[in-house]
C-alpha cells in the first residue's frame, strides 16, 4: 500500500483493496475518503466493499467521487469539508492519488500561498504545477502553454493502444509518441473466461504496464480529463496539458455496475460474481465448482458490451463442469439476455442452440437485470419485449454470473469527439474522426458498427497505424477495417464455436474451411484460444507483429 502524507492530519494514495483497511487502522488512520467512481477499472472493488471492511475496523469511509481530471470547485469545497468533519488522520485516495491530492490542492486556495501547495505536493510525489495554473487563471486551465508536446499522442494503454504505438514504431522507429494511462497493471482480459472455468490462473492474465509499453514510447502515467482539440491539446489529472500533432484515442469501455441496484454492495459475496473484474473470476469458479444442485443464473444486458459472446461463455463452461460433476440434472441454468437473440450472427447459432439443449438451460429473452439482493438471493428483470408493456419480475438464485451494463468512458462522452451515444465518432473504415482530420480512433471507445473485442483491436491497430503514417507523410488513408471481430465461444472444456465476422455480419474465417470450420465446434480452436492466443497478444500483437491482421489496402474503387 502506499501512503503519502502531504501534512499533518491528511494522507492521500492510490486505490486500496478491503484487505488495507487493517493495515490503516494500525497505522493509526481513523477516516477514509474515496475520490475514485466505481467502475473506472477491471480491478477495482466497489466502494461498498471498502466501506464495509472500514466499518469492521472501526474507520469511518465516506464516498466523494470524481471524474478523472475533472475535479470541480464545488468538489473541493466538499473535500475540505469532510476534512474538518471527520476524525483524523484521514487517508484519501483515487486511482493514483492525483485527483485527492488535486482537491486538497484546491481547497487551500486562498489559504495558502501557491508556492506551499506546490511544495507539499511535490513532497508527496505530485505534480500540482497544473492546479496552481488553474488556480492563477480563475479556475480555468489554459492550454496556449503546454508541459509536455509530441508528434503522436495515444490516450489508453490497453490492447488497442500499445497495439497501435507497436504497429507505428514497426513503420517509424524514429517516431515520438507517448502513451497516456493512468494504470500499474496491463491485463488481458480475454483470459478472464478461463479463470472463471479454473483453466487459467489469474496471474497469467497480468503484467506490469512497463514491461509492456514499446522501446522509445514515452509512458505518461495519468488519467486524461478533457481535450481540446481546436487547441491540439489534452488535458490530463492535475490539470496538466499535453499537446499533440496527431492524437490515436483508445481508452476501453466503462463497466457501469452501479446502474444495477444493489449489485456493487453484493459483488464477491452471496453467490454474485463476474467474470468481467480481474479479482471475481476466481470466484467464479469456486461457487461453479463447489455447486452441487439449485438455481445457476447468467445474465446480458442492452449492447453494446464488450464481448457478446463472454456471458453466455460462463453459461456454457459452468454447464459443461456441472455435466463432468454429475450434479446437471439437479441444477436450473437460466439464461437472462436483454436483448432478443443468442448470438447476433446466425451461422453460429445452430450449434450455440445445440449446447444449450445440451446443458438443459431455459434462454429468457429481453430480460435486463436491474436489481439484486445478494443476502437474500433475488434478482429483479425488467423485461422488454416488442409491442408488449414494460414488467418486471422477481426470481431466485443460488448463484449469478452477471454482466454489467457498458458504456464509453465519462471523459469521452462529454468531449467533443463523442457521437450522440457518447461514442467517439469515426469513419468505420478509416478509423479517422469525423470532424478532427489529425485524430483517430480504435478499439472498444469508438463508435464503428462492429464487435468490441481484442481481435477486432488487432485488427484496428495496423489500419490507424497505416492512416496515421500516410497523414505524416501528407498522403490520404490507404487502409481500410472490415469490421472483424473474433468471438471464440468456449462451448465446453476442450472445444470452441470460433465466431469470426465483420461488418453486417459477414463470415471472415482466418482458416480455410477444411481445417477449421468455425461454425461447428472444434478442438483445435480450443487450442488456438488456450495455447495460441496469449502469446500471439503478448509477443506478437503487443510488439508490432501482425501475424493475420496486415490491414486492406484502399483502391481507387473504394
Amino acid at each position: 500500500m502506499d501512503i503519502r502524507s502531504i501534512e499533518t492530519g491528511i494522507s492521500v494514495g492510490p486505490q486500496i483493496m478491503p484487505a488495507d483497511l487493517a493495515e490503516l487502522k494500525h497505522l493509526g488512520f481513523r477516516a477514509v475518503i474515496c475520490n475514485r467512481p466505481d467502475g473506472e477499472g477491471p480491478d477495482q472493488p466497489g466502494f461498498p466493499e471498502i466501506a464495509q471492511a472500514a466499518a469492521a475496523e472501526g474507520i469511518e469511509a465516506i464516498y466523494l467521487p470524481v471524474q478523472a481530471g475533472m475535479v470541480r470547485d464545488e468538489d473541493a469545497t466538499a473535500f475540505a469539508g469532510a476534512l474538518q468533519r471527520l476524525p483524523g488522520p484521514v487517508f484519501a485516495y483515487c486511482r493514483t492519488g492525483t485527483r485527492s491530492t488535486t482537491l486538497w490542492s484546491l481547497a487551500q486556495a486562498g489559504r495558502r500561498p501557491l508556492p506551499e501547495i506546490l511544495a507539499r505536493a511535490g513532497t508527496a510525489g505530485y505534480d500540482m504545477s497544473g492546479v496552481v495554473r488553474r488556480i492563477a487563471n480563475g479556475g480555468r486551465t489554459p492550454t496556449a502553454t503546454a508541459d509536455a508536446s509530441f508528434p503522436v499522442v495515444i490516450v489508453g494503454g490497453g490492447a488497442a493502444g500499445i497495439a497501435v504505438a507497436a504497429s507505428l514504431k514497426a513503420r517509424m522507429r524514429d517516431l515520438e509518441i507517448a502513451i497516456i494511462d493512468p494504470a500499474d497493471v496491463h491485463y488481458y482480459q480475454p483470459g478472464w473466461t478461463l479463470v472463471g472455468a479454473g483453466v487459467f490462473r489469474p496471474e497469467e492474465t497480468a503484467r506490469t504496464m512497463g514491461a509492456l509499453i514499446p522501446r522509445g514510447v514515452q509512458w505518461i502515467k495519468s488519467a486524461v480529463a478533457a481535450f481540446e482539440p481546436g487547441n491540439n491539446a489534452v488535458i490530463l489529472d492535475g490539470c496538466r496539458v499535453v499537446r499533440y500533432e496527431r492524437l490515436i484515442v483508445c481508452p476501453g469501455i466503462k463497466l457501469d455496475w452501479g446502474r444495477i441496484e444493489g449489485l456493487e454492495e453484493t459483488l464477491g459475496a452471496n453467490g454474485v460474481t463476474s467474470n468481467y473484474r480481474y479479482d471475481l473470476a476466481p470466484y467464479t469458479w469456486k461457487l461453479v465448482s463447489e455447486m452441487r444442485k439449485g438455481r445457476a443464473i447468467f445474465t446480458q444486458p442492452p449492447m453494446p458490451i464488450k464481448c457478446a459472446g463472454a456471458p453466455q461463455k460462463a453459461m456454457y463452461l459452468s454447464g459443461d463442469t456441472w455435466l463432468r460433476n454429475g450434479v446437471l440434472k439437479d441444477i436450473d441454468i437460466q439464461f437472462m439476455n436483454a436483448g432478443g437473440v443468442l448470438f447476433g450472427v446466425k451461422d453460429y447459432v445452430p450449434a450455440l442452440q445445440d449446447y444449450v439443449r445440451r446443458y438443459d438451460a431455459t434462454l429468457n429473452f429481453h430480460h435486463d437485470l436491474v436489481a439484486i439482493d445478494g443476502p437474500a438471493r433475488r434478482a429483479v428483470f425488467e423485461i422488454r419485449e416488442p409491442g408488449k408493456e414494460v414488467r418486471r419480475i422477481e426470481t431466485g438464485f443460488d448463484m449469478i454470473h452477471v454482466c454489467p451494463p457498458q458504456v464509453a468512458p465519462d471523459f469521452i462522452r462529454v468531449s467533443p469527439l463523442a457521437d450522440q451515444a457518447g461514442w467517439v465518432d469515426v469513419d468505420p473504415a478509416t478509423l479517422r474522426h469525423k470532424t478532427y482530420e489529425n485524430i483517430w480512433s480504435l478499439g472498444d471507445a469508438m463508435n464503428a458498427p462492429n464487435a468490441k473485442t481484442a481481435a477486432a483491436a488487432r485488427k484496428q491497430a495496423p489500419v490507424v497505424a497505416e492512416n496515421v503514417v500516410a497523414d505524416i507523410r501528407g498522403g490520404a488513408p490507404v487502409a481500410q477495417y472490415d469490421g472483424y471481430g473474433s468471438c471464440p465461444l468456449t462451448v465446453e472444456r476442450g472445444k470452441i464455436v470460433l465466431a469470426e465476422f465483420g461488418y453486417g455480419g459477414a463470415l471472415k474465417p482466418s482458416f480455410p474451411r477444411f481445417l477449421l470450420n468455425g461454425t461447428r465446434p472444434s478442438r483445435l480452436a480450443w487450442f488456438l484460444k488456450e495455447r495460441m492466443l496469449p502469446p500471439i497478444y503478448w509477443k506478437a500483437m503487443l510488439r508490432g507483429h501482425e501475424w493475420l491482421a496486415k490491414p486492406i489496402r484502399i483502391t481507387a474503387a473504394d
